[in-house]
């Protein structure tokens, strides 16, 4: 627990003002000096210093002055990471200890807009914030440091060059000094000089760019995903893997394991997080209800408040799931083995039980320490198989199809379960049948999107990329997860105890008007005066039907939603359509389900360990911040596996470089068109440049290019074969070309239209002109 201000020591929030307030860095000797501290006290100070550094409040590092956590210091080493063709530079604290991304600072030199600085300088400067930023002003150049890139290696004439990854980079680095890399290998460079004399040095050689996980490791470092666990952190987890279970029964644990509770998961699932239950309600006060139990594994009592294990996890904020490798948020001491929910072994888990009314409502909960055996781990696949077999058992058997016993011959391809496994199963579906009845009068947010699933052989290589398939069991699991979510919420609230709500505020209207002109362009209205609820976009889709359009309609109506995030202020899921929403079923792999849980045993003081593992009041206090930087974690995760899947896209369909493929417009903009593989997905760009001598018309309001002599139109969402050009699995880019635009007869090329169209005065292409009318 941390420690409380003793009598003459200031508290934390005076030290956090006296920080902030400080015209000069502000040290542990400031520190004191400011509060009149002497002997003893200065001690305490240094470990309520300490404390407030492990709670988040405040950064630190030897030797250095304190400021507030996610701020920059008054006085600090900036190295500059970036300088644009004005010469105006940009730099990034030297040293952050802050789990947000560090603030990337306007540099500005004795008052004048830009600094003589090069990339890889490094400065002490002054900071300030400015509006929504921060400026820095240099007091002194330091010794030379320099600016990191990830990239691949090729050999043009006798010189290396250096393609980042990223593809909005598009300068390629001559290379100073390759060390034992050579040309194909993906590195990690350092960039240093001034433009137009901006050179890499490769630091250290990553390996071969096309190599199995290779892809994923890109995204690793890009986005600086930490990947790998100190040797404390691995002790640690070992040692907590060893810790009993606590008592079980009065005072302690419930004893759940003679219930047949299930897991449904991926087949290739290795950290089982929630298992289900279900049975109808024997109440004669519930006739057609149900109980349930969601039960969960029990992380917190693993991962106990202010632990090694506890830092490094808010730190990773979540686990991130690529095709070829998971980088987990706790070690697989712990997420793969002992708080994995594993078929037939006793695991400690927090358990929500439900009680369901016939309409689906839930009526009634309460959650418990408990241990559970699982029955089973099933994959999604194997459990709708089961079903579905006994479904077509009892159609087959009512019709006689199998001789004189009516009994249907058995299918190799259903998956051997238990009978009790299997009658598990069906109370499991009988029971969301109640709950899809409760959702669908919810009615929530409808979009049905597919994902992309990238399928690898046990070497790593690409086998296929194809939509993934969803089934009633995915339904059900997702069913049963957000009703534990809700009622964990809820129980919270009931006990005024801090929730880390997840929100999803409703569209604005800036989105929606947006929306409203989209839609005006393929002749649907859309009233803005209405109120707007999910089901109101359900409408709209159903509106739609199933013209060409609807797959570029539903991704403009996912753009128009909000994103959500993690915070302490409950706003309600709009897209869900519930009013109070919290994450509760994935502590394994999400750090916010770690607080909920932490929360509920606080307020309902579960044990065992109850004081060690409830939520302290420091992150209790501390709830907005933590929410700011989960929610950053997930959205860098969220990037990374989606570029990663490209990437992987891209690698699938180098091999059909020069084929036609099936595509849809995405978008359009004035220098060309972005297309998707239907199927597969992964966008590419038809430049403009490639579409021939005619002059083509930007309609921005259509999103449509239209040709001025033959009217030939591209709209987005239009169905159309491309030739595949390019297919870069380094960067995940592809790009197309409307077939026949070269080498036909009466055609230029696009090398020699490019040389024969003029740039007009006001820069763009002579083959484009704008139009802002409205349809």
């Amino acid at each position: 627990m941390p420690r409380r201000p003793t009598p003459g020591l200031p508290s934390r929030q005076q030290i956090l003002d006296f920080i902030t307030g400080s015209d000069q860095p502000a040290g542990k000797r400031e520190i004191a000096k400011a509060f009149g501290l002497h002997g003893n006290e200065k001690i305490q100070l240094k470990a309520l210093l300490k404390d407030m550094a492990d709670e988040g409040l405040i950064d630190s590092a030897p030797g250095r002055a304190f400021h507030k956590m996610g701020g920059v210091p008054k006085v600090t080493v900036l190295r500059i990471v970036d300088v644009d063709d004005s010469g105006q530079a940009s730099a990034v604290p030297e040293s952050w200890h802050a789990d947000v991304p560090a603030p990337k600072l306007r540099v500005i030199e004795r008052g004048k807009r830009g600094a003589a600085l090069g990339v890889g300088d490094r400065i002490l400067a002054r900071t300030e914030e400015a509006g929504k930023g921060w400026v820095a002003h240099p007091m002194k150049r330091l010794a030379k440091g320099e600016e990191q890139v990830l990239g691949v290696l090729h050999e043009e004439g006798s010189r290396l060059w250096l393609k980042p990854v990223d593809k909005r980079e598009r300068r390629e680095l001559p290379v100073s000094d390759a060390g034992e890399a050579r040309p194909g290998d993906l590195v990690l460079a350092e960039k240093a000089g001034r433009p137009p004399r901006i050179t890499a040095r490769v630091v250290e050689r990553l390996g071969e760019p096309f190599a199995p996980r290779s892809f994923s490791l890109i995204a690793i470092h890009k986005h600086g995903i930490p990947d790998r666990f100190n040797e404390e952190t691995i002790a640690e987890a070992e040692r907590m893997a060893k810790e009993p279970l606590g008592a079980i029964g009065e005072g302690g644990r419930e004893d759940l394991r003679h219930l047949p509770i299930v897991a449904i998961d991926p087949a290739d699932a290795r950290d089982h997080d929630d298992a289900v239950w279900a049975a109808p309600d024997e109440d004669p006060a519930n006739p057609g209800g149900f109980r349930a139990i969601v039960a969960i594994a029990d992380v917190s009592f693993y991962v106990r408040p202010g632990s090694e294990l506890d830092r490094e996890a808010r730190r990773r904020g979540n686990s991130v799931y690529f095709p070829d490798r998971v980088v987990p948020m706790l070690p697989e001491e712990l997420s793969a083995d002992i708080c994995s929910l594993k078929e037939g072994q006793d695991r400690a888990a927090l358990v929500c039980h439900m009680t369901l009314d016939a309409r689906g409502a839930m009526t009634a909960w309460r959650f418990t320490r408990a241990v559970i055996r699982v029955a089973a781990n099933i994959a999604y696949e194997d459990a709708q198989a089961a079903i579905d077999a006994g479904e077509e058992a009892r159609a087959s058997t009512s019709l006689g199809t199998n001789g004189e016993t009516g009994r249907p011959a058995p299918d190799p391809l259903v998956p051997s379960l238990s009978k009790d496994v299997i009658e598990a199963l069906k109370q499991l579906w009988a029971a969301w049948g109640v709950l899809a009845r409760a959702r669908d009068k919810r009615e929530p947010l409808d979009l049905d999107l597919p994902e992309r699933r990238v399928m690898l052989d046990e070497k790593g290589r690409i086998l296929s990329v194809a939509p993934r398939e969803r089934l009633d069991a995915h339904r059900l699991i997702e069913d049963f997860m957000i009703a534990a979510n809700v009622a964990a919420a809820k129980a919270l609230e009931a006990k005024k105890a801090p929730v880390m709500y997840r929100v999803h505020e409703p569209p604005s209207r800036e989105k929606l008007v947006a929306l409203k002109e989209y839609l005006d362009t393929f002749g649907i209205s859309f009233a803005m005066g209405q109120v707007i609820r999910p089901a109101t976009f359900n409408r709209l889709l159903e509106l739609v039907g199933e013209r060409d359009e609807r797959p570029q309609i539903m991704e403009q109506v996912l753009r128009t939603q909000t994103q959500a995030y993690y915070a302490p202020t409950n706003a309600g899921h709009f897209g869900l359509a519930l009013g109070s929403y919290a994450h509760f079923t994935s502590p394994i792999r999400r750090y916010a389900d770690l607080l909920v849980h932490r929360s509920l045993v606080g307020a309902d003081r579960l044990d065992p360990a109850e004081k060690q593992t409830a939520l302290p009041a420091a992150d209790a206090e501390g709830l907005a911040r933590i929410g700011e930087l989960i929610s950053a974690a997930e959205r860098r995760a969220m990037e990374a596996e989606r570029e990663t899947i490209d990437r992987y896209v891209a690698a699938y369909l180098a091999t059909r470089v020069g084929d036609l493929v099936d595509t849809r417009i995405t978008g359009v903009q004035a220098f060309g068109f972005f297309a998707t593989v239907v199927g597969l997905g992964g966008d590419g760009l038809v430049p403009v440049s490639t579409l021939g001598r005619e002059y083509f018309r930007y309609d921005e309001a259509a999103h449509a290019l239209e040709g001025e002599e033959t009217g030939t139109r591209y709209t987005s969402g239009m169905l159309l074969k491309l030739r595949l050009a390019e297919a870069n699995p380094i960067s995940g880019a592809l790009r197309f070309e409307v077939d026949g635009t070269e080498g036909e007869s009466g055609t230029t090329s696009p090398r020699q239209a490019r040389k024969d169209r003029m740039i007009n005065r006001r820069g763009r292409p002579g083959n484009i002109r704008h139009s802002n009318r409205r349809r």
